[in-house]
């Protein structure tokens, strides 16, 4: 589990991303967008293009991770 602080950047993609990247693919999309960002603290979130999954890649203290939820009704608004 991770926790958000009130001051944490959060940036979400519009445009829907191929969610079988992984970490490396997901950070080449990042640095493609936003430069050195990446290892800033900031996540950054993925949806695929039916929006019902999402995927949330962040600098953990140590390294990459990744935070995914699959929706098994609806979708992301």
């Amino acid at each position: 589990m991770f926790s958000i602080s009130g001051q944490a950047r959060i940036f979400v993609f519009r445009d829907p991303v191929d969610l079988r990247k992984g970490s490396e693919g997901l950070s080449c999309v990042v640095e493609d967008t936003f430069g050195d960002e990446l290892t800033s603290g900031a996540f950054f979130v993925f949806l695929n293009r039916k929006r019902d999954r999402m995927k949330v890649l962040y600098w953990d203290a140590d390294g990459l991770a990744i935070w995914y939820k699959r929706l098994e009704r609806g979708t992301f608004s």
